[in-house]
């Protein structure tokens, strides 16, 4: 399947980002993933290639407001199951989206429920 010139670009990206974070389960990779209408964010632990929680806009259709605002709400969604997992700190992976509007929205969420990133 051929792709265009975004999504190779993302690619390489995504790559060069992933050679450097790494997430643990004291501190795990918040990954984001960003559709054209959805939002969507896990905590994943690499060494044991588990996902610790995620959260997602799909899960509450009584989630109104921009995307910006949907985005937030997901971000403070995953940090209280983040919690609940008894997870405090995070590394961010913006998974090769710049870090504005959506994605920016989603890691100040989370940091509002309090994980550190």
């Amino acid at each position: 399947m051929a792709k265009n010139k975004n999504a190779i670009r993302r690619s390489r990206i995504k790559q060069r980002i992933r050679k450097t974070i790494n997430g643990t389960a004291e501190r795990p990779r918040l990954s984001v993933f960003r559709s054209e209408s959805h939002i969507y964010a896990q905590l994943i632990d690499d060494l044991s290639g588990h996902t610790l929680a995620s959260a997602s806009s799909l899960e509450d259709s009584s989630l109104k407001g921009t995307g910006v605002e949907k985005s937030a709400v997901v971000g403070k969604k995953l940090a209280e199951r983040a919690k609940e997992a008894g997870i405090e700190e995070a590394v961010f992976d913006r998974n090769g989206y710049r870090y504005h509007g959506r994605v920016k929205a989603l890691a100040d969420g989370a940091r509002e429920g309090g994980i550190r990133i």
